[in-house]
């Protein structure tokens, strides 16, 4: 009722609309332009966006590399997933950049062959049986709501030392009861020189140290972490603490995946360092990331800020510089903890989930 106390009518209705679109891409070839979730231009713009995308990652593609093909529209589904044992360089320890370049397809050729849902897509790497480097991620993705176009080029350098033979064995999963995906991946190796004090040089990431793993997003998340005591390798010139973290699951304060959540890793009681992820549950924070590699035009709340990922999107490696927060000669110390809301988790149901490797990298 109005102020007046007179009757009010409201009707709703659904207006059905043609959701099948096709453009042009930079290549001149006719693209889908994926599903619009409520008529606005900005579908098409985001879509347009997604072109200027693949032309650069074209242009980045095009670089002098030795590439290594792992998957060629490989169906992965179920508990394996695809797997794959390839040789890798006969110099493979002369390399200093490692890129991931994935791609995931679908069975047919359209958009609506595609799986439902975002889920997690992880890579696992292991070159020699009983180390304890053998197969531990080495790349991490979050596929896109029934759309088929994902391609993605991660630097994961500092995670060479993973591979510490020359023939390795890939494993790419998903959530078994997932509808199948086509991953292709190769990988792309380079050399690439860096400056150090003041004059250029080459520096190789030689040696890691796996720090903690994420775990149930609930009230005893932090206790199950203590400080790790180490002491760097001696040849080494640089250290730098290497992380790829997500949150998932919804409690009520929609943790792990529409909560803001902060990761703090601390060197010798001393130094933090915090990665925090402020777009989550933001209405835009995803849709504003195409340009980035966020597959736009997905079904589903692709456009939603989440936490530490989005739909569609391989997930970055957090990688901060730790050289100058350590003791060369001595021995040191790292601990970790994860906050919601400045302090420790505490839902009261339906905890979430936060999925993290984490190390530190040293080079020389």
């Amino acid at each position: 009722m109005n102020r007046n106390h007179a009757k009010v009518n409201v009707t709703f209705q659904h207006t059905p609309s043609p959701n099948f679109y096709f453009g042009i891409d930079k290549e001149g070839k006719l693209s889908e332009l994926g599903w619009f979730l409520y008529p606005t231009f900005n579908f098409i713009v985001w879509q347009a966006q997604w072109f200027i995308y693949m032309r650069n990652l074209n242009a980045k593609l095009q670089k002098s590399a030795t590439i290594i093909n792992v998957f060629n529209d490989t169906v992965m589904q179920g508990e394996k997933g695809a797997v794959a044992t390839v040789r890798l360089p006969e110099d493979l320890f002369s390399y200093d950049h490692l890129e991931l370049d994935a791609s995931l397809s679908c069975p047919g050729t359209k958009d609506e062959t595609c799986a439902h849902w975002d889920h997690t897509v992880q890579l696992y790497v292991c070159c020699m049986h009983g180390s304890l480097y053998c197969n531990l991620e080495l790349g991490r993705w979050i596929t896109p709501f029934r759309r088929r176009i994902g391609r993605w080029l991660t630097d994961v350098s500092p995670l060479l030392p993973l591979l510490n033979t020359k023939q390795c064995t890939f494993t790419m999963k998903t959530v078994p009861w997932a509808m199948p995906w086509k991953p292709s991946l190769s990988l792309h190796f380079s050399k690439r020189s860096q400056s150090s004090s003041g004059y250029h040089s080459s520096l190789n990431p030689f040696k890691l140290l796996q720090l903690f793993t994420g775990g149930i997003f609930n009230i005893n998340y932090n206790k199950k972490y203590h400080p790790i005591k180490f002491v760097v390798p001696s040849s080494t010139k640089k250290v730098e603490l290497y992380a790829v973290i997500t949150g998932h699951g919804s409690d009520e304060n929609g943790c792990g995946e529409f909560c803001v959540t902060s990761h703090h890793f601390v060197i010798n009681g001393i130094f933090n360092n915090t990665r925090t992820f402020d777009d989550a549950g933001t209405p835009f924070g995803c849709a504003n990331k195409v340009l980035n590699g966020v597959v736009p035009n997905e079904h589903g709340t692709w456009l939603y800020g989440r936490n530490g990922w989005c739909d569609g999107q391989d997930v970055a490696p957090w990688r901060k510089d730790v050289t100058k927060q350590v003791n060369m000669a001595g021995i040191n110390s790292i601990v970790y903890f994860g906050w919601f809301d400045g302090k420790d988790p505490n839902p009261k149901k339906n905890p979430g989930e936060i999925t993290m490797y984490s190390y530190l990298v040293f080079y020389k």
